[in-house]
């Protein structure tokens, strides 16, 4: 199966749709976008719509509803969790200021602190 992500006019991830994966394939059985976008467009009108990986082998991420498309970097882009987190722009995931504690413990959580710019610790086991 294929996935397609539907965008808004500000590239905004709106929707999610699976096609059959004969619909992409051209006449030397190879699968082409553009196959699916015209059978999206002829289904449901004409919509902006870009095919998503399902294990993000191509457009860094899998899309989902609130995610944005990024048209330089090719990309499907999380929504920012914190005001202090960075874009890596290799995985278009976003990075905390400073990497999370590893624990040893599978009781033991960490959750980012805005405020305090810090991971605080957590027991999971409550």
């Amino acid at each position: 199966m294929a996935h397609f992500a539907k965008l808004n006019q500000d590239n905004l991830v709106v929707d999610v749709i699976v096609v059959a994966n004969a619909v992409l394939l051209d006449s030397n059985n190879t699968e082409q976008e553009q196959l699916g976008v015209d059978f999206l467009n002829s289904t449901f009108g004409e919509n902006n719509w870009k095919q998503t990986s399902y294990n993000g082998t191509f457009r860094k991420n899998y899309a989902g509803i609130g995610y944005s498309f990024s048209e330089n970097l090719n990309a499907f882009i999380p929504e920012k969790p914190f005001n202090s987190w960075v874009l890596n722009e290799s995985t278009c995931r976003w990075e905390p200021p400073v990497l999370q504690p590893e624990t040893n413990s599978p009781s033991i959580g960490h959750v980012w602190d805005e405020q305090s710019q810090e991971w605080i610790e957590i027991n999971l086991s409550i």
